[in-house]
């Protein structure tokens, strides 16, 4: 059985679906995750690096550029 979760109601989000939700560019996520590589609002699971929707959207709200 297949789950359809939107967005917006999803904890964690990969680069692809951040990309989508913040409208910043994929290349710069993944600087970011290079950059920031011990912040938390970043989640690691093995290899994939997901993004905490809501730490991110706060950090984003503080950043004055990227």
């Amino acid at each position: 059985m297949e789950y359809k979760v939107p967005i917006q109601e999803k904890y964690a989000l990969t680069v692809d679906e951040m990309a989508a939700y913040t409208n910043i560019g994929q290349k710069k996520l993944h600087w970011v995750i290079n950059e920031y590589k011990d912040a938390d609002f970043l989640l690691r699971i093995g290899n994939k690096t997901l993004f905490k929707r809501a730490a991110f959207t706060q950090f984003l709200d503080k950043a004055e550029c990227l």
